[in-house]
């Protein structure tokens, strides 16, 4: 199955190994950037162009983790599981940074499904997610551990 945002609420039992769900964009823009960088990540390669060019990063570069929360708003909004997106732990990398005026958005595939043996109304889905830009490069993968619950 491959899917976009869904409507209806999704729990275990309407999910499958191998689901696609492709989110819809954010438009990054440097105002963005700085905002976040200020309140949260205020290192020199996320606030000034000049600093910057002398970084590793060559450039201002978003936060890892603001790209982490523009990541996870998209996911709230493709993958709609009926008692929210609670986590169970994550691996999350950032192959290449995310720059002013990259247009992202994700790709989420079912990895796989444990049903929980102690307890029937739950399961354990691994979900892999790519936060793309707009020229389809890799700017954070993540592999989650998510607690889903089966149709009340």
């Amino acid at each position: 199955m491959t899917a976009t945002a869904k409507n209806s609420p999704l729990y275990l039992d309407d999910l499958h190994e191998g689901d696609v769900f492709t989110s819809g964009e954010h438009a990054l823009d440097m105002p963005q950037i700085l905002d976040f960088a200020r309140q949260f990540d205020p290192q020199p390669f996320h606030l000034d162009e000049n600093a910057a060019r002398d970084t590793f990063f060559g450039g201002i570069a978003a936060s890892g983790w603001h790209t982490a929360a523009i990541t996870m708003r998209l996911i709230v909004d493709s993958v709609p599981l009926g008692n929210g997106i609670i986590g169970a732990g994550s691996d999350v990398s950032w192959p290449r940074p995310t720059r002013p005026g990259d247009v992202l958005h994700v790709v989420s595939t079912i990895l796989t499904i444990a049903p929980s043996k102690s307890k029937p109304d739950r399961g354990l889905v691994t979900v892999q997610s790519e936060t793309l830009n707009q020229r389809g490069e890799v700017c954070q993968r993540s592999v989650a551990r998510l607690l889903v619950f089966k149709r009340p």
